[in-house]
């Protein structure tokens, strides 16, 4: 049932009157009464008897469409249980609203081709005219498959030579294209183009008569991906399902998808649900993006829903970026996936010459480099680029990023030395305390350094592209952030400053790119802060042309800093080994499981009484969080991760059941701990 309380999640088994049997498959949208009220759910099996003697008859069929496929359903259990939420809160993200217009568009014939699943109806004794709705386990096939001739195609071919720049890249098409479940983290090099390589992979899957879903992280990227698939596909071979495209548009490519009419479903994070028949591969692009994760409970991320629906179908999967996350770097650890990457030599010669300003020759040459905004090198390499009529690519961290406190020596993070959570500064006379387990750390000192003096990390000065304008007059300024992100700019002089994540593609490449504000990223209060940087600023210098074809990328920060040098090599795969080895050691997420419990006091308390805690939990906190609440942490290694998620829905229920008046917030491991 469509309810918001854990304690009514399970199965709740109903009667199916003989005037609705024809249309109570699995799979369609019903309304019950329950509790003397009229609620939505979702019918899932068809079964001939039920072990509870008395059972209200089910109310209504709201439409005979079965919107829910037996895989979805099974995948978003899955998700429910890993989150520690419901499976109607799952079920919400995984099925979009009915438009009922839209829906008239599925014909008869198509309905009807839906089989029931199930025994037969079996006649009843009494007024029971039909076998009772259990809302268990589900079964039975999807309502439209994907088979050879609706995905392998005639004239469909699959161009490897794309691929070919990295090693395994071939062997990845050869295994999708043989149905087999290949699992990559995949590296992508300077100046690749992400979606034509997507295309390919998918275009593999397909050929071999398999299905494919792909979630990107905004609708920019899905623009591209959308016409590198179309160009590789033919049109009306892959649907886009994404919010942004309004309520009955995304209705009608649901229903699409659901009916088997196109083997490949391609969106935002709206889409890692999206019923795919014989689901050959999930992929995801730019894992690292905070639009993946889902603001709604159970606050899941798309690249774990994602891995969990390609373990649970047997299906490929591929992450991509131009960085990698500390959990894609631990699926390749574990051996659960193979890292596609290009040698260092093809690297070497597709990367733009890279330059930091804060090492030593340049601070011999430039001593106000280490504090300027836009030191001598930067200013230099840009008037070189629109001598030479190229374009130039400014990044500015975009406002909004909260100070956080760093050694004042070396400008290393200060972090608890009990927990290794982030401290804070009550005001600029204060005590530092930890946002995590609330300790005070009145005798700081860096573990770097040894320097005892703490200061709140600069966010960048907020200067605008008129200012940029006025040091380059006569040149063309264009802007790209919150107001209007562009998709491209021409390729002659020109300075395109952008906000990281709205950079727009320039035609034959930047001639320059400057990464400003570098500590505006590095020092904030955020456990991803240089994994963060690092990933936007791959993102800005993928952008450069070859150093080769004159492409430079100068970022204002101290070459000698771990996100930087990885930066300098474009070996993302380093550091993300390096962050993961780190979190290992100070007990962070992906190397444990967390779960934070946020709302009054008093609430929170409640609940964790009440929570059966796996053995080896460590309960971190309370911290101030938002609107005069609190926040708890709980911490446990990764082999008790579903014992946590069982032990906190189990409290949540016992709270609802009883009419707990305060709401308390469950999220496993929260894209933000801090």
């Amino acid at each position: 049932m469509d309810v918001p309380l854990p304690h009514l999640d399970r199965p709740f088994d109903y009667l199916v009157p003989e005037a609705l049997d024809a249309d109570a498959r699995p799979g369609v949208r019903v309304k019950v009464r329950f509790a003397g009220q009229l609620v939505d759910g979702w019918l899932l099996e068809r079964v001939a008897e039920s072990d509870h003697p008395k059972l209200a008859y089910l109310e209504k069929v709201v439409s005979p469409v079965p919107v829910l496929s037996p895989e979805v359903a099974r995948l978003a259990r899955a998700v429910a249980d890993r989150y520690a939420g419901s499976l109607a809160d799952v079920l919400r993200l995984a099925v979009p609203p009915r438009h009922a217009r839209a829906e008239k568009t599925a014909t008869a014939a198509e309905v009807a081709a839906a089989p029931a699943t199930g025994p037969a109806p079996e006649p009843a004794a009494g007024p029971v005219s039909g076998p009772p709705v259990t809302a268990g386990p589900v079964s039975g096939p999807p309502v439209g498959t994907v088979g050879e001739g609706a995905a392998g195609a005639a004239g469909l071919s699959v161009d490897p030579r794309g691929w070919r720049d990295y090693p395994a890249g071939p062997a990845l098409l050869r295994a999708l294209a043989e149905g087999r479940p290949a699992r990559a983290v995949w590296s992508a090099l300077p100046g690749e183009d992400w979606a034509d390589r997507y295309a390919d992979a998918v275009a593999a899957t397909v050929a071999g008569g398999r299905g494919a879903v792909v979630v990107v992280a905004d609708g920019r990227d899905l623009d591209r991906l959308d016409a590198a698939l179309t160009a590789v596909l033919g049109p009306g071979r892959h649907v886009r399902l994404t919010a942004a495209d309004g309520p009955a548009r995304r209705y009608r490519a649901f229903l699409a998808a659901r009916r088997g009419e196109a083997p490949v479903v391609i969106g935002t994070r709206a889409a890692m649900f999206a019923p795919v028949a014989r689901l050959g591969l999930v992929a995801v692009w730019d894992d690292g993006d905070d639009l993946h994760a889902e603001p709604r409970a159970p606050y899941p991320h798309a690249r774990e829903v994602l891995l969990t629906r390609a373990h649970l179908t047997d299906a490929g999967a591929l992450v991509g970026g131009y960085a990698r996350t500390a959990e894609a770097q631990l699926l390749v650890e574990t051996g659960w996936a193979r890292e596609v990457v290009a040698d260092r030599a093809t690297v070497r010669a597709r990367m733009p010459a890279m330059a930091p300003t804060g090492d030593d020759p340049q601070l011999a040459r430039d001593p106000g480099a280490a504090s300027a905004r836009l030191p001598s090198l930067a200013w230099t390499t840009a008037r070189d680029a629109l001598r030479a009529d190229l374009p130039v690519l400014v990044q500015v961290p975009r406002r909004g990023y909260l100070p956080s406190v760093a050694c004042a020596e070396c400008r290393v993070p200060a972090r608890c030395p009990h927990c290794a959570g982030p401290l804070a500064l009550p005001s600029a006379q204060g005590t530092p305390a930890c946002r995590w387990c609330g300790r005070v750390a009145a005798a700081y000192a860096c573990p770097e350094c040894g320097g005892r003096r703490l200061r709140a990390s600069v966010t960048g000065a907020r200067r605008t592209a008129e200012e940029l304008g006025r040091a380059f007059p006569g040149v063309p300024v264009r802007t790209s952030g919150r107001e209007e992100v562009l998709a491209t700019v021409p390729g002659g002089a020109g300075l395109v400053i952008a906000t990281p994540g709205a950079e727009p593609v320039a035609e034959g490449g930047y001639g320059a790119v400057l990464l400003l504000d570098s500590w505006a990223l590095l020092t904030r209060a955020d456990l991803r802060a240089g994994e963060e940087a690092l990933r936007r600023w791959l993102a800005g210098a993928a952008l450069a042309r070859a150093g080769a074809a004159g492409g430079r990328v100068v970022v204002v920060a101290d070459g000698a800093l771990a996100p930087v040098q990885a930066l300098l090599r474009w070996d993302a795969a380093w550091f993300a080994a390096r962050e993961l080895a780190e979190r290992r050691e100070l007990g962070f997420p992906p190397a444990v499981r967390m779960a934070s419990v946020t709302g009054v006091a008093e609430a929170v308390a409640d609940l964790l009484a009440g929570a059966r805690l796996p053995e080896g939990a460590e309960v971190l906190g309370p911290v101030p969080a938002e609107e005069g609440r609190e926040r708890m942490l709980v911490r446990v290694p990764r082999s008790r991760a579903g014992a946590l998620a069982v032990a906190l829905h189990a409290a949540a229920g016992q709270r609802s059941a009883r009419k707990a008046a305060e709401p308390v917030r469950l999220q496993v491991d929260p894209l933000s701990l801090f």
